[in-house]
């Protein structure tokens, strides 16, 4: 993972769809089972903003915007399914995406608007990292690991991380997804 350089009152954040229980936990302990050793700092979850440096005295215009862009989109159907890598540009592996992806980007590129606008490194690609880093071996493992999984849920909120000194992610506000909507009943809820 790619963390800028933090200075003195400055902050590291990011913004990200959280995935429900019982999936995270699925998720999080397949990343354990293959020693990631991020498998405890980063909670499951498809990513809207990567890691981002800001002034810490900026973080309640950051916390307005987001509010306003969660204010703005409707609750969602997610769904997720098999396994996905990024390999050979990146030692990634990943959960796919299989439903939600217009919603992701869209708000994706609402949150990168304003005090948090920035060009991605990559074009955008929602999906949720199990394995990272690691030997192709390792990596090999985790697909196998997820290949059969499936969950669909309602995806109502985003949150916004900071990035502890410990490396751990950790949520400083939950933002719910608050526009009209005639979203179909699911299972679980983020």
């Amino acid at each position: 993972m790619h963390l800028p350089e933090r200075r003195p009152g400055q902050v590291r954040i990011g913004v990200a769809l959280q995935i429900p229980p019982p999936y995270s936990t699925v998720l999080s302990s397949v990343r354990a089972e293959v020693g990631d050793p991020l498998a405890r700092a980063i909670p499951p979850h498809v990513t809207l903003l990567g890691p981002t440096v800001l002034d810490r005295d900026r973080m309640p215009e950051v916390t307005d915007h987001l509010a306003e862009v969660a204010g703005s989109f409707a609750p969602f159907v997610m769904g997720l399914k098999g396994a996905g890598t990024f390999r050979p540009v990146s030692p990634v592996v990943f959960v796919n995406l299989v439903r939600g992806w217009d919603e992701c980007a869209a708000l994706q590129d609402a949150v990168r608007r304003g005090p948090l606008a920035q060009e991605l490194r990559f074009p955008y690609h929602p999906h949720v990292t199990v394995a990272h880093d690691l030997d192709d071996a390792v990596l090999d493992r985790a697909a196998e690991l997820v290949q059969g999984f499936e969950a669909t849920y309602a995806q109502g909120s985003m949150r916004l991380y900071e990035h502890g000194d410990d490396g751990v992610w950790r949520t400083v506000v939950r933002l719910v997804l608050s526009a009209s909507s005639t979203l179909p009943a699911v299972g679980g809820t983020a």
